[in-house]
């Protein structure tokens, strides 16, 4: 097998290449969309985690265990 190299101008240029690729395809209201819906969430899992604890902890107290 041959021995492939490349510069580093061609590594810097690819991976600009791909970049600016990348950034032309994204939509900022999806952006939008997405960084609303992982807030919401983590705020539901935040607060699901700590009405199941509350639960336990009551429930420890009842003698349910």
């Amino acid at each position: 097998m041959g021995n492939h190299t490349m510069d580093s101008g061609t590594k810097v240029g690819t991976i600009g290449g791909t970049l600016v690729s990348f950034m032309t395809s994204l939509n900022p209201a999806d952006l939008v969309k997405t960084a609303i819906l992982s807030m919401v969430g983590a705020a539901v899992s935040f607060l699901t985690s700590l009405i199941l604890k509350q639960l336990i902890k009551w429930l420890k107290s009842k003698d349910f265990w």
